[in-house]
């Protein structure tokens, strides 16, 4: 039986979900194993062995004297939602303290499971503000973190709508980048800004791959090498697709005639 492919009320099934749902939704390497190991065990387990990749997760476990093994489950990236990863960090601890019994955990687990994103609006206007914000902290003025604002809500409202049709995350990050360097390019043009470099480093802080860099560095830190590494090169081959996106744009841009960006 794999474990998780069934809504099985299994102390093993329950922990295998719980796994899969950090791991999809952005946790680290080592807090999706121990999780799953902690609560195994709290719900006597008698042995659980489990292997987690950034993608898939491997597990083996004997519950009631029956051996039980979990197949390979491949996890694809998704939206990272760290919101429901402190839900389940607390789940586990909860069930560590005996207040669940299995069942109760899976109702609790399906609640966090239908804790929403934050509203597209509410997106729009947090990307607007961040890079208006970012533009200023990085020396640019009032008007370039204006100018930072506008386009970091057309960035947003880009990549919403990029996300509902299902695109990649490399040409995502490609395509949004060249946006935001031509919106900053025609904005600059128009007389709104001073310097064009602090407008496009404000609005591109949104497609920095923060997370992956993050949580690889923590898995090297935490013994996770592959892993680690794994996540790594995604960070990098998304910050090359942002600095290809830019540098065409303003490649361009300089050879039209604008002014050398010193």
């Amino acid at each position: 039986m794999a474990a998780g492919e069934k809504n099985t009320c299994s102390a093993a099934a329950l922990s295998f979900k719980m796994g899969e749902f950090l791991l999809r939704n952005g946790a680290e390497i080592f807090r999706v194993q121990e999780t799953m190991e902690r609560v195994a065990h709290a719900f006597g387990v008698e042995e659980y062995d489990v292997y987690v990749l950034s993608n898939a997760i491997f597990a083996n476990a004997v519950e009631n004297g029956e051996h039980t093994q979990t197949k390979l489950k491949f996890v694809p990236g998704a939206t990272p939602h760290l919101g429901r990863v402190d839900a389940i960090n607390q789940l586990s601890r909860e069930i560590v303290a005996g207040e669940y019994t299995v069942e109760e955990a899976y109702a609790r687990l399906e609640e966090i499971k239908c804790i929403p994103y934050t509203k597209t609006v509410s997106m729009i206007i947090s990307c607007g503000i961040g890079s208006a914000c970012f533009s200023y902290l990085f020396g640019g003025s009032v008007f370039d973190a204006l100018a930072a604002l506008l386009c970091g809500f057309i960035l947003e409202i880009f990549l919403r709508i990029l996300d509902k049709r299902g695109a990649s995350k490399f040409i995502s990050n490609l395509s949004a980048s060249a946006l935001v360097a031509l919106s900053a390019v025609l904005l600059y043009s128009l007389g709104l800004g001073q310097d064009l470099d602090k407008i496009i480093i404000g609005s591109i802080i949104r497609l920095v791959p923060g997370i992956a860099l993050t949580t690889s560095i923590r898995d090297f830190l935490s013994g996770d090498y592959l892993s680690g590494t794994i996540r790594m090169i995604d960070a990098f081959l998304v910050g090359g697709c942002i600095a290809i996106g830019v540098g065409v744009v303003v490649m361009l841009y300089v050879l039209a005639g604008g002014v050398m960006i010193v």
